[in-house]
């Protein structure tokens, strides 16, 4: 059974610097690739970030590109976002996902972390 848990959100000033965790269990974590999504209030889930077993490659939606740095630690079998120049409009719910090489979606999901920004 795999189980994704964030943690890390919470209420913070605009240009502030904040890291997201996601503790991975249930599955082989080394061979998986691991995604961050984000929703805001009235607003479909978007990507974030992704990066992909080896740790050796990444990539980013435009909108978060120079701010936001994803990485992982395969020993914890975490998953960070490490969140830089937060703007108001970084404020939604982050998710954690989990899939496996050669798998086209996200199958695992977390249950979110609130990330609140103010202006």
């Amino acid at each position: 059974q795999v189980q994704l848990v964030e943690s890390g959100g919470r209420l913070v000033q605009a240009g502030a610097s904040l890291r997201l965790s996601c503790a991975a269990s249930g599955l082989t974590f080394a061979s998986s690739t691991m995604g961050w999504f984000r929703q805001a209030p009235g607003k479909e889930r978007e990507f974030v970030a992704v990066i992909d077993w080896s740790g050796g490659s990444t990539g980013y939606a435009d909108s978060v590109k120079g701010r936001f740095t994803i990485s992982r630690d395969d020993a914890k079998k975490t998953v960070y976002l490490e969140m830089n120049s937060l703007k108001p409009e970084d404020t939604a719910v982050y998710y954690c996902a989990a899939r496996h090489t050669h798998i086209v979606s996200f199958p695992y999901w977390g249950q979110g972390t609130q990330v609140t920004v103010s202006s």
